[in-house]
């Protein structure tokens, strides 16, 4: 909006004298400025919004009035506080802001546009859940199935939307020229190598599908410490912003000899803007938090984060950089995996960790939570720093 705004006001005034006047509103043409804007301006509505919501979702009594899991399992004497009681869906300020100043800042384009739009079915797939787990005060909210349903469906229409498009991404050399020209869904990037293999679309749709249903459930699986999604989010996000940013850019595409996606650039200023929502949601959300993000913000960042992955070409990177969500997921499939084949084997189904996902195993090893979730945190920045180095190690 802001970018069209002062473009509008430019045309209006070229040619007189409010011309050099008026000069300053170029800055807004520059991705850099529009992602800071998009970051404060997210960040200051978070604080403004957030003990307004917080406030209005315990009138409302959409807390978590039931254990959450880990607490009904038991054996988790290092935590001292209990989560029953605290207000959940707090993912609806996370989106809200996110959609506001995403709308202010960024020049809208099918990139954008693809990614808000998975980012709001996913968000009202898990406003759906929670509200289903606050009316049964049972934690059990919708059926998985049906949340894969839509997981799915939703994936789906990204692959095959993405596969019938001409070539979106191309690898430039420095002088400018193309040297070759891919499609999001047919090719597909490896990290530390240089070129594209040709996958199909048959392939290419289905990894597109586990990359969007994938990370939108690792990220919704990891949502069980206070501050723990969000702070890994950001953390995953601003890998990210680098990547969109250097993707958008011809220059730095050429050098860097990655895929230059034409418009990727203002999924940067959609990064931005998760940052700033990010870091605002996290002020209430550090222990002992005062809201959770609940599904209706877990499954919709998980989708973004895949989404966007997939639409800079770089799917295989989001392995990498979110790797702590990759290990949460992975302990519940081993840790469910393992636990059916003992019982069909032996009669008694076994465990691998004491308790699944992942962070729940720690804590009943006697790890306090807030040693959890930092440590937790420094895992995810190495990952980060791994990710980003596929940009030159290739």
């Amino acid at each position: 909006m802001i970018y069209y705004l002062s473009q509008l006001i430019l045309d209006e005034n070229h040619g007189t004298p409010w011309e050099a006047r008026l000069s300053f509103l170029r800055l807004f043409h520059y991705i850099t400025v529009r992602s800071a804007g998009a970051a404060v301006t997210a960040l200051l509505l978070s604080w403004w919004l957030g003990p307004k919501i917080i406030h209005g979702l315990k009138q409302l009594k959409f807390g978590q009035d039931y254990a959450d899991k880990a607490e009904a399992a038991g054996g988790l004497e290092a935590r001292i506080l209990s989560k029953k009681g605290t207000p959940t869906m707090g993912g609806v300020l996370i989106i809200s802001v996110l959609a506001f100043s995403t709308m202010l800042w960024t020049q809208w384009n099918a990139q954008v546009e693809l990614t808000m739009l998975s980012v709001l079915v996913l968000a009202g797939l898990g406003f759906y859940d929670d509200y289903a787990k606050i009316i049964q005060q049972s934690g059990g909210g919708t059926p998985p199935r049906v949340k894969l349903m839509v997981q799915t469906a939703l994936g789906l229409f990204v692959g095959i939307y993405l596969w019938l498009l001409p070539a979106q991404s191309e690898l430039r050399l420095l002088g400018g020229k193309s040297l070759m020209q891919s499609n999001l869904v047919t090719d597909l990037m490896v990290p530390f190598h240089k070129f594209p293999y040709e996958i199909g679309a048959v392939l290419g749709v289905i990894i597109v599908l586990l990359a969007v249903v994938g990370s939108s459930n690792a990220v919704n699986l990891t949502d069980g410490l206070d501050g723990l999604a969000i702070g890994c989010t950001l953390i995953v996000t601003f890998v990210f912003l680098v990547f969109t940013y250097l993707a958008g850019n011809v220059k730095a595409a050429a050098y860097l000899e990655i895929p230059y996606v034409n418009g990727a650039g203002e999924l940067t200023v959609f990064c931005a803007a998760l940052i700033g929502a990010g870091l605002g949601f996290l002020w209430f959300n550090c222990h002992p938090a005062q809201v959770f993000m609940g599904d209706t913000g877990s499954l919709a960042l998980g989708g973004a984060f895949g989404l966007i992955a997939v639409l800079i070409h770089q799917p295989l990177v989001l392995v990498i950089a979110g790797g702590v969500f990759v290990l949460e997921a992975s302990s519940v499939m081993l840790q469910t995996s393992w636990f059916r084949f003992t019982r069909l084997r032996y009669g008694t189904g076994r465990r691998i960790f004491k308790m699944a996902p992942l962070h729940h195993h720690f804590e009943k090893l006697g790890w306090y939570e807030s040693q959890v979730v930092m440590r937790f945190y420094i895992l995810c920045f190495l990952f980060a720093v791994l990710a980003l180095a596929t940009l030159k190690l290739r």
